[in-house]
């Protein structure tokens, strides 16, 4: 059964799920900005979280693991993905185990993919292992991929 939704920007734009649900998401961080802030900078219209939504999900699928012949994004390494209203990214990721050897240079890689994404003013990438990634939170693509169908 896959374990991410068939529309991305549909799972991009729900509120940040747990971190023990293996579908991303990004949060538009924008409304509760304005809402809070008087001074805020106004909130970005749907139609610009829709295009960023989908650049983000594209430029994360740029992003492989070295070690397994999948994308970070189908292996289900992305946690959350926020946007704000000044168009700064934060993400929260994992990595397949603690000790991976990319672990000081994947989180960079992921920067620049989204950096790269027109729109994008900056991308902060956290790195957790709390819930760690196991299996479960791979796509049926990544599955097939790696042989495990």
């Amino acid at each position: 059964m896959d374990n991410k939704p068939t529309d991305d920007r549909t799972v991009l734009k729900e509120a940040a799920a747990a971190l023990d649900d293996p579908a991303p998401a990004i949060r538009d961080v924008s409304a509760e900005t304005a809402e809070n802030d008087v001074s805020a900078t106004p909130a970005l219209p749907p139609e610009e979280i829709d295009r960023l939504t989908t650049d983000i999900v594209a430029a994360l699928k740029t992003v492989h693991d070295p070690e397994i012949p999948s994308d970070i994004y189908e292996l289900g390494l992305i946690y959350r993905v926020e946007i704000d209203d000044d168009r700064q990214v934060t993400i929260d990721m994992t990595l397949t185990a603690p000790g991976c050897p990319v672990a000081g240079e994947m989180p960079i890689w992921v920067e620049n993919a989204v950096n790269a994404v027109p729109g994008v003013a900056g991308t902060k990438v956290k790195l957790t292992f709390d819930p760690p990634w196991d299996q479960s939170r791979m796509s049926d693509e990544a599955k097939l991929a790696v042989g495990m169908f």
